[in-house]
């Protein structure tokens, strides 16, 4: 037998019995009656500075976990800020569901205080978005919603609540715990595959997307080792394959090893499992032809609109990641394995590739990353935004384990602190180390204050050149030497840490870093080190003065 609930009591009931663990918010009156109703639940609630950093928080828990991370916004301008976060879920595959006060009923389609249609609004880069009438359909809708992220290709979800719904009473039942619809590869599916693979030459796996697991990462693990196959993964997707692995050939990012993009190129046949294969992964859409001639791509991917959506593959796979890897342990490789000796070969372009080279200035950002590798636990979840810093970090160091990357593929600025946070909320005991420019920082920095405020002691890497970094490489490349509101005038973001109640050091030289590391890893609190690096030095491979003379040549 049921009782009578409010809208928002209902509401607060089905999070917990999707086993949500954590929400993140921005409060608004337009949701009192769900801030009431969570007072008593057994669900943490992290306050944030920011609707977008609620969001990104958000993302990154279903990014790490497979779930929808939860967020809860205001109306109006709340749900505009949050976009940012649902854009990102979108466009790299993640479940998330925001949640948006609404104005009462009845007063819709009036220009009411901070009305919006948000079907209109987020209906292009979500994967549902429905406002809730009737409290009695909470449970239904909700149901659904969980369904819909996690089902097929990941994504986001927001759903409206009218204020003076969540305090309407209603009777009905809870619903059950949600679980992804799987989709796994048929037997005549996987026969093909491994004819296919015996009839290659110079086969190449590429990995990407989300819907895996650290038992799928093992079992593919374990089949390019038979194999004898060289591994790529996707842009920013470098948890999938152990970096350290002998099969292990780089990751498609931005200015990716060149053996590695000839190798793809020339390869008879491109296993790609999990991937979208979009614009950075493919170099602008550049590695395949579009659609192509279906010869030598083998397309997996648990959404059946992505097979064949962009390029024609020679077999398309409708399966998801964790599915697929189960099935590869009954795909056998041939006796003799004509490929032999590539995926050595792919793996020593790999090491010489991340050799770090020296760049201009006193601190040297490659010897930084090497510290770092040898330093944090094999366990550290590491997050970054966009900017050409994180080029340091995707080429240098070295992704060993599933579950340690939270980085936007989608390529928008102010992401590294809010995962930052998210994941520390989501994991109290492991190592958690944000990178960001100057830039960056600053778009979502004030939500160092939430990490202080729950005695979160993430570290933040603040790598300043005083510029917008990838924007002025473009510049100098397109309109040498005329440079262009690119230019960056900055605080002392150690002296900001400080005045949040956290630690902050700066670091100007390569000897500072690591002592300057350790202390903020003693200090048990919330640190940025603030580190200068030479504004020549705008990336890896090249400095602002090359690419002016070859602008100009």
């Amino acid at each position: 037998m049921t009782m009578p609930r409010t809208g928002a009591q209902i509401l607060v009931d089905q999070l917990a019995r999707q086993q949500v663990t954590d929400i993140f918010c921005v409060p608004g009156e337009s949701y009192l009656a769900v801030l009431d109703s969570l007072h008593d639940a057994a669900i943490r609630v992290t306050v944030c500075r920011q609707e977008g950093s609620a969001a990104m928080m958000a993302d990154t828990v279903g990014r790490l976990t497979g779930r929808p991370g939860i967020c809860f916004v205001t109306r109006g301008p709340g749900a505009t800020n949050a976009s940012p976060g649902v854009h990102i879920a979108h466009q790299d595959s993640v479940p998330m569901i925001l949640f948006v006060g609404q104005i009462e009923r009845g007063a819709r389609e009036r220009g009411a205080f901070q009305e919006l249609d948000y079907r209109a609004v987020f209906g292009s880069m979500t994967k549902w978005t429905t406002e809730i009438d009737d409290a009695a359909r909470i449970p239904e809708i909700l149901s659904r919603a969980f369904h819909v992220a996690m089902s097929g290709r990941p994504g986001p979800v927001v759903i409206a609540l009218p204020e003076d719904m969540l305090v309407e009473p209603a009777e009905v039942a809870d619903a059950p715990f949600v679980k992804p619809a799987e989709t796994a590869p048929s037997l005549s599916a996987m026969a093909e595959l491994q004819k296919r693979l015996w009839a290659s030459k110079s086969p190449v796996m590429l990995l990407g997307g989300t819907r895996w697991t650290e038992a799928a990462v093992r079992t593919v693990t374990r089949f390019a080792e038979r194999f004898e196959l060289p591994v790529a993964v996707s842009f920013r997707r470098q948890m999938l394959f152990p970096a350290d692995h002998a099969n292990f050939a780089g990751d498609l990012g931005i200015g990716p090893n060149p053996a590695l993009l000839k190798r793809i190129r020339e390869s008879d046949l491109v296993l790609a499992v999990g991937a979208r294969i979009g614009e950075m992964p493919s170099q602008g859409y550049t590695l395949f032809g579009i659609p192509g001639d279906g010869s030598r791509l083998v397309h997996v991917h648990p959404g059946a609109e992505e097979l064949g959506r962009v390029y024609a593959p020679a077999q398309a796979i409708h399966a998801d990641p964790a599915s697929f890897a189960a099935a590869l342990e009954g795909v056998h490789p041939p006796r003799v394995i004509p490929w032999k000796g590539q995926a050595e070969e792919a793996h020593a372009s790999f090491l010489g590739w991340t050799t770090p080279k020296p760049i201009p200035g006193r601190l040297q950002m490659g010897d930084v990353m090497l510290h770092l590798r040898e330093a944090l636990p094999q366990d550290t979840i590491l997050c970054n935004g966009a900017g050409n810093y994180a080029t340091w970090l995707h080429r240098y160091y070295r992704f060993n384990r599933y579950q340690t990357q939270s980085a936007p593929t989608s390529g928008s600025m102010g992401y590294g602190v809010p995962a930052a946070v998210g994941a520390k909320r989501l994991f109290p005991e492991r190592t958690v180390v944000a990178f960001a420019g100057d830039g960056c920082f600053l778009m979502n920095g004030q939500d160092f204050a939430t990490a202080v405020q729950y005695g979160l002691p993430i570290i933040v890497l603040v790598i300043d050149n005083g510029m917008y970094g990838t924007i002025r490489m473009h510049q100098e490349r397109e309109y040498p030497g005329r440079v262009s509101a690119t230019a960056l005038k900055n605080p002392d973001f150690a002296a900001y840490a400080r005045a949040f109640g956290g630690h902050g050091e700066r670091v100007e030289t390569t000897a500072e870093f690591a002592p300057a590391f350790e202390r903020a890893r003693a200090s048990g609190k919330p640190a940025i080190l603030h580190c200068l690096i030479d504004p020549e030095a705008i990336t890896p491979t090249t400095t602002i003065t090359a690419l002016r003379e070859a602008a100009k040549a």
